[in-house]
């Protein structure tokens, strides 16, 4: 392992043009594309900057969420009236796909 004085770290990182920001955060949320989200607690979060690039290095305690698409009533009578099924198997697939055409089309099937 390297032993490196902080100070002459941070004089070669400004001589590369790379800067590093500690930042200050109690939580750190990532929404996934499927509805899910990583939350991290007690975070340590460094902004790091290298040639106008700005990247994020984030540590922390990891907790995964799941979360069902919001239904709306709506959707479920449209889901209902094109395919004839009943409400609870409207608000299933609705949950599952998260898209109502999709909905539409499957329960078409």
């Amino acid at each position: 392992m390297m032993n490196i004085n902080p100070k002459k770290m941070q004089a070669m990182m400004k001589q590369m043009g790379m800067s590093q920001e500690e930042i200050a955060s109690s939580k750190v949320i990532i929404e996934k594309e499927d509805n899910s989200r990583i939350i991290i607690m007690n975070p340590s979060v460094t902004k790091i900057t290298m040639q106008g690039q700005e990247t994020f290095q984030v540590v922390g305690d990891i907790q995964e969420e799941n979360q069902a698409p919001e239904v709306s009533e709506d959707d479920v009578k449209t889901v209902m009236e094109k395919t004839n099924c009943t409400e609870e198997q409207a608000k299933r697939v609705l949950e599952s796909t998260g898209d109502l055409a999709e909905a539409i089309l499957e329960l078409s099937e």
